[in-house]
Protein backbone atom coordinates (compact mmCIF):
# COMPACT_ATOMS: atom_id res chain seq x y z
CA UNK A 1 0.00 0.00 0.00
CA UNK A 2 1.34 3.54 -0.96
CA UNK A 3 1.93 5.90 1.77
CA UNK A 4 -0.91 7.88 -0.16
CA UNK A 5 -3.05 5.16 0.51
CA UNK A 6 -2.43 4.29 3.89
CA UNK A 7 -3.22 8.19 4.77
CA UNK A 8 -6.54 8.12 3.46
CA UNK A 9 -6.88 4.62 5.31
CA UNK A 10 -6.58 5.89 8.13
CA UNK A 11 -8.51 9.12 7.89
CA UNK A 12 -11.39 6.83 6.27
CA UNK A 13 -11.13 4.39 9.75
CA UNK A 14 -10.73 7.68 11.95
CA UNK A 15 -14.61 8.98 10.46
CA UNK A 16 -15.96 5.34 10.94
CA UNK A 17 -14.69 4.77 14.33
CA UNK A 18 -15.66 8.28 15.71
CA UNK A 19 -19.01 8.15 14.27
CA UNK A 20 -19.91 4.87 15.70
CA UNK A 21 -20.47 5.39 19.25
CA UNK A 22 -23.43 7.35 17.98
CA UNK A 23 -24.90 4.81 15.89
CA UNK A 24 -25.61 1.58 17.42
CA UNK A 25 -26.63 0.66 21.04
CA UNK A 26 -23.92 -1.37 21.36
CA UNK A 27 -20.86 -1.85 23.95
CA UNK A 28 -17.99 -1.26 21.19
CA UNK A 29 -20.54 -1.90 18.28
CA UNK A 30 -20.24 -5.76 19.57
CA UNK A 31 -20.99 -6.04 22.87
CA UNK A 32 -23.85 -6.07 24.44
CA UNK A 33 -27.02 -3.80 23.58
CA UNK A 34 -27.78 -1.78 26.34
CA UNK A 35 -31.59 -1.07 27.33
CA UNK A 36 -33.10 1.62 27.01
CA UNK A 37 -29.81 3.36 25.44
CA UNK A 38 -26.37 4.11 26.11
CA UNK A 39 -25.48 6.97 28.57
CA UNK A 40 -22.89 10.16 26.96
CA UNK A 41 -20.14 9.08 29.02
CA UNK A 42 -20.33 5.53 27.76
CA UNK A 43 -20.53 6.86 24.28
CA UNK A 44 -17.19 9.06 25.19
CA UNK A 45 -15.07 6.45 26.87
CA UNK A 46 -16.35 4.10 23.63
CA UNK A 47 -14.57 7.01 21.61
CA UNK A 48 -11.60 6.86 23.76
CA UNK A 49 -11.05 3.39 23.19
CA UNK A 50 -11.77 3.92 19.31
CA UNK A 51 -9.35 6.77 19.62
CA UNK A 52 -6.24 4.22 20.25
CA UNK A 53 -7.43 2.22 18.49
CA UNK A 54 -6.81 4.37 15.30
CA UNK A 55 -4.02 5.54 16.39
CA UNK A 56 -1.99 2.48 17.18
CA UNK A 57 -3.26 1.27 13.21
CA UNK A 58 -2.21 4.72 12.11
CA UNK A 59 1.67 3.73 14.00
CA UNK A 60 1.49 0.19 12.73
CA UNK A 61 1.51 1.65 8.86
CA UNK A 62 3.74 4.92 9.85
CA UNK A 63 6.20 1.67 11.32
CA UNK A 64 5.76 -0.81 8.26
CA UNK A 65 6.64 3.03 5.74
CA UNK A 66 9.36 3.84 7.09
CA UNK A 67 10.81 5.33 10.44
CA UNK A 68 7.90 6.43 12.88
CA UNK A 69 8.43 10.34 13.84
CA UNK A 70 8.49 11.03 17.37
CA UNK A 71 5.08 12.88 18.41
CA UNK A 72 4.67 15.24 21.07
CA UNK A 73 1.87 16.31 23.53
CA UNK A 74 1.01 18.63 20.60
CA UNK A 75 0.57 15.68 17.77
CA UNK A 76 -1.90 13.85 20.18
CA UNK A 77 -4.08 17.33 21.16
CA UNK A 78 -5.06 17.89 17.83
CA UNK A 79 -5.60 14.50 16.64
CA UNK A 80 -8.11 14.15 19.63
CA UNK A 81 -9.64 17.56 18.32
CA UNK A 82 -10.01 16.45 15.37
CA UNK A 83 -11.12 13.30 16.13
CA UNK A 84 -14.24 14.71 18.32
CA UNK A 85 -14.79 17.02 14.83
CA UNK A 86 -15.22 13.76 12.94
CA UNK A 87 -17.45 12.58 15.88
CA UNK A 88 -19.88 15.69 15.03
CA UNK A 89 -22.33 13.91 12.43
CA UNK A 90 -23.03 11.33 14.91
CA UNK A 91 -23.84 13.41 17.72
CA UNK A 92 -26.39 15.37 15.70
CA UNK A 93 -27.61 12.51 14.75
CA UNK A 94 -28.15 11.06 17.56
CA UNK A 95 -28.99 13.80 20.35
CA UNK A 96 -29.93 16.92 17.83
CA UNK A 97 -32.21 15.27 15.41
CA UNK A 98 -35.88 14.78 16.63
CA UNK A 99 -37.18 11.87 15.45
CA UNK A 100 -41.19 11.32 14.54
CA UNK A 101 -42.92 8.25 16.06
Amino acid sequence: MSTTGAIWLVIFLACIAANAPFLNHRVLAVGPVLRPRKALIVRLAEMVVLYFVVGGLGLLLEKRAGQIAPQGWEFYAITGTLFITLAFPGFIYRYLVRRRH
